[in-house]
């Protein structure tokens, strides 16, 4: 073993033994976790090499300045750095010596194609990771301002029902109510009968959409898909998807085998996608006449048309490239138009809920003065 490498390895050795089992453990959940710190070293990572460091050299650079020279090894960074530089000693490629570390789909970018250059792998998996990520707010706030509003309605409702309008039936028993007055009553005895429901529907919806979501196929869920949240949903994962395509076909891989490796990482939902689409590719279509004989409709009816004329350029790295990146900042805006347009119509039915029972209310007092009258 050269001498250099040899030092290497003492010293990487010397770092994981200063170490616990519960601080590697915890050390992978943090970097598992945390989007910006895995995104933050390998920029730095691909920064390096560009200036034409290897990757063994990169990593030490990193882990020195992880663990402040040495003196704080424990610092998860400074642990994942050293595993991962332990794991390319053993002879692992760099996506091996990144299982427990990142998720399925980042190892995936950086063993499939060519990744001889992986200065290049690590931005594209970077251009990737950031775009997903960039559309979950809008997507959380599409979804949770609506639900807090909604259930925010039911809390009115009970407030109302059980505690102003039963004082006024008992301040006039022999009323028969009519109009408004009649519904907010009716109201008012079934949310105080049935409150565990009224306040359990909500969340149980929310629960049943969420670990739903991601498994329901069929020709039912392509019709659901035009409607919030799935059609969110659909947007999120179709946008993930061209994006992670456009960088595996980018890297040289070929359209079936970037749909082969994406489809090991994918769940029920996205998978059923794939597969249909494989069959037309395998026949020999091209990757925009593939998804249009699919009929979902996925990623989405403009993006497929796109893809149907840009299969057919030379270019066609550089063309799917732009596409997702464009289709990005498109998604984006439309998503925030469309919790813009949630969120105005949770907002009017809390506005609508108010107003009717503040109708109710005076209709109720205006029958008990017209019945003590």
């Amino acid at each position: 073993m050269p001498q250099e490498e040899k030092r290497r390895s003492d010293a990487l050795t010397r770092a994981m033994k200063k170490v616990g089992a519960v601080e590697i453990q915890y050390a992978k959940l943090v970097t598992k976790m945390s989007n910006k710190t895995r995104l933050k070293m390998y920029r730095k990572i691909a920064s390096l090499m560009s200036n034409r460091f290897s990757l063994m050299d990169a990593l030490d650079l990193l882990y020195d300045g992880a663990s402040n020279g040495g003196k704080s090894p424990s610092e998860p960074i400074a642990i994942a750095i050293a595993s991962w530089s332990k794991s390319l000693q053993n002879g692992l490629t760099f996506a091996d010596a990144l299982k427990g570390w990142a998720p399925a789909r980042e190892r995936l970018m950086l063993s499939t194609g060519d990744v001889s250059n992986l200065e290049s792998a690590l931005l594209n998996l970077i251009k990737v990771t950031e775009g997903s990520t960039k559309m979950i707010r809008p997507i959380v706030g599409a979804i949770v301002y609506p639900a807090f509003l909604t259930f925010m309605s039911v809390l009115i409702l009970y407030g109302i029902g059980a505690y102003m309008v039963p004082p006024m039936q008992d301040a006039a028993p022999n009323v028969r109510w009519r109009g408004s007055a009649r519904t907010l009553v009716d109201v008012s005895d079934w949310i105080r009968t049935y409150w565990q429901v009224a306040f359990a529907s909500l969340p149980i919806t929310m629960a049943v959409i969420y670990f739903t979501i991601g498994i329901w196929r069929g020709l039912i869920r392509s019709f659901v898909d035009k409607l919030p949240p799935w059609s969110l949903y659909k947007i999120f994962t179709g946008l993930s998807w061209l994006l992670a395509m456009s960088a595996l076909i980018k890297s040289g891989t070929p359209v079936s085998t970037a749909l082969q490796a994406l489809r090991r990482d994918a769940n029920p939902y996205l998978r059923e996608r794939i597969d249909k689409t494989l069959v037309f590719v395998n026949n020999g279509d091209n990757l925009g006449q593939a998804l249009d004989k699919t009929g979902l409709e996925f990623p989405d009816r403009e993006i497929i048309a796109d893809l149907k004329i840009y299969s057919e350029l030379d270019n066609f790295e550089e063309a799917i490239d732009k596409l997702a990146n464009d289709w990005l900042d498109e998604s984006v805006y439309l998503i925030e138009q469309k919790a813009s347009v949630l969120n105005m119509a949770a907002l009017l039915s809390v506005g609508g809920v108010i107003a009717w029972a503040v109708m109710g209310v005076f209709d109720m007092q205006d029958q008990i003065t017209s019945a003590m009258g």
